[in-house]
């Protein structure tokens, strides 16, 4: 198994060891709400990382950034909603649908046409959702 997979696991039941019975009481009763401002600070480290042009800085904010959908990802779990393999596999039906320059048949010649192929598609998706909901 690649390395990043498997640690990708090992980060994934790390979250369900500290949320179980015998885990650490803070993450067992954290939220969806109470973990947004988390989020939103990760999100500025990030930001600051970047601007900063700190690359060792990046990696370790960027690492948070994952902490954080795997914890959202496990307490949507618990809670009997959704669990990471439903999020990661979203994910890779969004990024094939909204890349049909590469993963389809349809042209793309600039950057400034994949920017309207993206812009086009998540204007249809989210129609279909106000339609269907």
């Amino acid at each position: 198994m690649k390395k990043y997979l498997k640690e990708f696991d090992k980060l994934v039941n790390m979250f369900t060891i500290l949320r179980s019975e015998t885990g650490c009481m803070w993450d067992k009763k954290q939220t969806h709400e109470t973990l947004l401002k988390h989020l939103f600070s990760e999100a500025r480290e990030v930001k600051q990382a970047i601007r900063n042009k700190d690359m060792e800085n990046l990696e370790e904010e960027l690492g948070d950034i994952l902490l954080q959908v795997v914890f959202h990802a496990q307490i949507a779990k618990d809670n009997k909603h959704f669990n990471i393999s439903g999020v990661i596999e979203k994910l890779n039906k969004k990024l094939i649908r909204r890349h049909p320059h590469v993963f389809g048949n349809h042209k793309a010649e600039s950057v400034k046409d994949v920017d309207a192929i993206w812009k086009k598609i998540k204007e249809k998706e989210k129609f279909q959702k106000r339609v269907t909901n």
